[in-house]
């Protein structure tokens, strides 16, 4: 999960995304410098906005910055400082991991897609993809179920022509990295690269 915070464009405010909702439907409470964001018809918790943000935490970070145990011990002190009881629950485990392609076959409905399943060290998940280069065999980057895309995507459980896909195989390109080639395709990482370890998108 991602927490963003641009003083130069928006202010002294660190914005905390917890799920979409209806941009039409939101409901605000104010506690202190805290504004907790929730959807009007059924109460569901969309995020929190914390103002003047630098009198709390000491941010060098620029944009999004990726929640870590130390940022969520800090958020919560917030929280009770401006009387806000509440926890915020968040699965911090690393969104983007080094994946091996065990198997691909072709999908039964889409000329153009593959079904990978993909050993992720701790689970394999079935992903579906549309990349030309994808193939068993290769290890990739890929993005979890959770994981906020650099373009501001967040990766969900899909049905992709009828056949389920738990996360995404990335591009250089989609994981924003310099120097992506233009032709479409996946990342595919050298041998040295260990399954299910973290990739750095920074």
């Amino acid at each position: 999960m991602q927490v963003f915070y641009n003083r130069d464009g928006i202010g002294d405010v660190l914005i905390i995304p917890v799920a979409q909702g209806d941009r039409n439907e939101l409901k605000q409470e104010r506690f202190g410098d805290i504004v907790k964001i929730t959807e009007q018809s059924n109460g569901k918790l969309l995020g929190y906005n914390i103002f003047n943000a630098s009198t709390y935490v000491n941010i060098n970070e620029k944009g999004a910055i990726q929640l870590t145990e130390e940022w969520l011990t800090s958020i919560h002190d917030v929280f009770q400082k401006n009387g806000l009881n509440e926890e915020l629950h968040v699965d911090l485990s690393p969104k983007f991991v080094v994946g091996y392609v065990k198997e691909k076959e072709q999908h039964e409905n889409a000329d153009k897609l593959s079904v990978c399943q993909v050993d992720l060290g701790e689970e394999t998940v079935q992903i579906v993809c549309g990349a030309p280069n994808v193939d068993a065999g290769q290890k990739v980057v890929v993005a979890k179920v959770g994981a906020v895309m650099p373009g501001g995507m967040e990766i969900k459980d899909a049905e992709l022509r009828g056949v389920p896909s738990s996360g995404m195989i990335c591009s250089a390109k989609e994981l924003g990295l310099p120097d992506a080639p233009k032709e479409k395709g996946i990342l595919v990482l050298e041998d040295t690269y260990e399954v299910g370890q973290p990739f750095e998108l920074a």
